[in-house]
């Protein structure tokens, strides 16, 4: 569907003051307009990408802010309001005495054909979640779905209408959301109870939620998944990473949690003893980070990757974007340069950069020297390809932690800073024999399905050891892909195939 865009912008218009509407119509990028701003004793300010512009050089008067409160929606508890039947958003400032002392006006607009690229997600039935920043179209996104999904597709759906964002001010929604109903919410602290009412009283096959960020609201959505209702909805957060990181919504991803295992389970994962898992099944099967209006991330199964993010493995979404045609395009995000290692001879081992965080680095170079392992201890986290704690700070946890779970380095843990305990963990980095990194064995498993894709038959991977090519057969799997391991130890590789090939 070719995109098409409603913003009935007189509308808006004809609520402000007669001198602040002249100067805008006669503006050529007016149908840029994001927002128009009121702010009692400052000139009236326009906002449009990329910049912001003054209307007149007077200063906004009570009046001023009078005139509009008169032209539109009384404001609610959340100091919101609008015009009937559109999708305009006028939001209050106030003193501390409750006097409006501010309004900005925001342009709303349906946008129609906007969900091309993850249409064929949002029919498969499963539950998607929708991430990006502030202003770059999640809502806009979920009224169109809520149409596609009660129009073309006959489903029951209902929007559940917070500050009515999705369909408008007033009873009678916007005719964005198609044959999808509405039900509003009186105050945000009301979203999951509404939510969970739009199941029990009227059998919705799909419920639309914005901006989740409570976690009753996360319990609920739990709730409706697990009475088989679809739930597509928008979250706070940019990346799927961020909200791995954020305690009140990482239930909606399946939850975090520490876990000590035996000795013989961490030999058999090749792992520290204190390990990061999740809790349970994620409440949303698909999520979509949304970086501009015609580029998306999809990650199409959620519970694999957050298990590889907890592994330290970062996550490799498919880019969906739609070009000047109108097609949609897919594709893999292009792989990471490998880092530079210090100069080493042909057939040595790569130079692993190790930031400490309360390892003795006396103690670490010292065990380096003695066995001959080519490790760099490094001052900034960001020139590390890991970090080395102890397992008493990973337990307290910290900022620490967080940045290197956000930068996608993997970190080890020490049972106790000794000397016996730091030469047992360089021994075990010593073990792959100059063979390539992790990061680098799945950079070359990704460039290996971008040659399936371009129409090889069959590639065939480096040796690698079982935990790696575990992860190579994981990643190769979220885009469908067969894969199977050959040959003998140590020389075991994966190979990747076309499907049916």
């Amino acid at each position: 569907m070719k995109k098409t865009i409603v913003d009935d912008l007189e509308a808006l218009l004809n609520t402000l003051p007669p001198y602040i509407q002249e100067p805008l119509r006669e503006r050529e990028e007016l149908s840029n307009l994001l927002e128009v701003v009121l702010d009692l004793g400052r000139p009236p300010e326009a906002r449009f990408p990329p910049e912001d512009v003054h209307l007149d050089s007077r200063n906004v008067t009570e009046e001023d802010l009078q005139y509009v409160m008169q032209r539109i929606g009384a404001f609610g508890g959340d100091n919101r309001a609008g015009i009937e039947r559109t999708l305009h958003r006028f939001s209050a400032i106030r003193n501390r005495n409750g006097k409006v002392v501010g309004i900005t006006c925001r342009v709303g607009r349906a946008v129609f054909g906007t969900i091309q690229p993850i249409e064929d997600l949002i029919s498969m039935g499963k539950n998607v979640l929708l991430l990006g920043r502030p202003g770059v179209g999640k809502t806009t996104m979920l009224r169109e779905v809520a149409r596609v999904l009660a129009d073309d597709a006959r489903k029951r759906v209902i929007t559940v209408d917070t500050s009515n964002e999705i369909a408008g001010d007033g009873d009678v929604p916007h005719p964005g959301i198609g044959r999808a109903r509405r039900m509003q919410v009186p105050t945000p602290s009301l979203q999951h109870s509404v939510m969970i009412e739009a199941v029990e009283n009227h059998m919705p096959e799909v419920i639309i939620v914005d901006e989740m960020g409570t976690e009753l609201e996360a319990a609920a959505a739990r709730t409706i998944a697990e009475r088989g209702v679809q739930l597509i909805a928008t979250a706070h957060g940019n990346t799927l990473e961020n909200l791995v990181l954020n305690p009140t919504l990482s239930d909606l991803v399946g939850g975090v949690q520490t876990v000590i295992l035996g000795d013989e389970e961490a030999r058999r994962r090749r792992t520290q003893k204190t390990v990061l898992e999740r809790k349970q099944p994620p409440t949303f099967d698909i999520v979509v980070e949304i970086q501009d209006w015609e580029r998306m991330a999809v990650h199409t199964d959620v519970a694999q990757v957050v298990d590889a993010m907890l592994r330290g493995v970062p996550p490799t979404p498919e880019l969906r974007w739609t070009d000047e045609q109108g097609s949609v395009q897919k594709g893999l995000p292009a792989a990471a340069e490998p880092r530079r290692s210090e100069a080493a001879p042909s057939g040595t081992a790569q130079t692993t950069r190790v930031h400490l965080w309360g390892v003795s680095r006396e103690a670490v170079e010292q065990v380096a020297h003695d066995v001959g392992l080519p490790v760099q201890v490094v001052d900034n986290l960001a020139d590390a390809d890991i970090l080395l704690t102890t397992k008493a700070r990973f337990r307290r946890g910290s900022r620490m932690l967080k940045t290197a779970d956000e930068a996608g380095k993997p970190v080890y843990v020490l049972r106790r800073n000794t000397s016996s305990q730091i030469q047992q963990f360089l021994a075990s980095l010593g073990s792959r024999n100059g063979r390539p990194s992790v990061p680098e064995a799945l950079d070359e498993a990704r460039q290996a399905v971008e040659r399936i894709w371009q129409g090889e038959a069959q590639v065939q991977l480096s040796p690698q050891d079982s935990y790696t090519r575990r992860l190579q057969h994981q990643l190769i799997g979220r885009y469908n892909l067969p894969s199977t391991s050959v040959g003998r130890e140590p020389y075991r590789r994966v190979t990747v195939s076309r499907p049916g090939s």
